[in-house]
């Protein structure tokens, strides 16, 4: 065996002792992988789609209006004084990120099998930058939500700080 060979640094993986024990601070450390891994799923997204970034926001829209014809206009359900589409864009929201993010986690985790098989990095990195990755399409899809409430005449209020907090547990529950 030669001199360079046995110098070579040696990994070694072992099971982690506890169910609290992710790892973050090796995740941290490879924090320039995650940031690819989001940015590359980001650019696939949105350069091949048809619609490109148009899709994240036609898609909730029309769950809206679905949503506002069958449950506002047939059914008449409440929607606590606000206008109907607004109420349930709302709704729509948040739920649009957690499953794209709990999708594309697990289809994350089957399509990067090779890369896992051959490259030692932290597991969780690939889980992480598929529910960072959808953040774009919760980014725009607020804006348009902003500009709803404008068309109808509501002023966003303090409640929309709250709007990280629900993003991080989320984001969580879809890790």
């Amino acid at each position: 065996m030669s001199q360079a060979a046995s110098t070579r640094p040696v990994t070694l993986i072992r099971p982690r002792t506890g169910w609290l024990d992710l790892g973050l601070g090796e995740v941290w450390r490879q924090r320039e992988l995650l940031y690819f891994l989001v940015w590359r799923d980001l650019k696939v997204r949105y350069s091949q789609a048809a619609l490109g970034a148009a899709w994240a926001i036609i898609q909730p829209l029309l769950a809206v209006v679905i949503f506002t014809v069958i449950f506002g206009v047939f059914a008449k359900l409440p929607s606590d004084g606000l206008p109907y589409p607004v109420f349930a864009f709302a709704a729509i929201l948040p739920w649009t990120y957690f499953s794209e993010a709990v999708r594309r986690s697990s289809l994350g985790l089957v399509g990067d099998a090779e890369l896992v098989k051959k490259v030692y990095f932290p597991r969780l990195i690939i889980p992480m930058a598929n529910i960072f990755s959808p953040l774009m399409d919760f980014a725009v899809s607020l804006g348009v939500l902003v500009l709803l409430m404008l068309w109808y005449g509501l002023m966003p209020t303090a409640n929309l700080l709250a709007v990280p907090v629900l993003l991080t547990i989320t984001a969580l529950l879809a890790l």
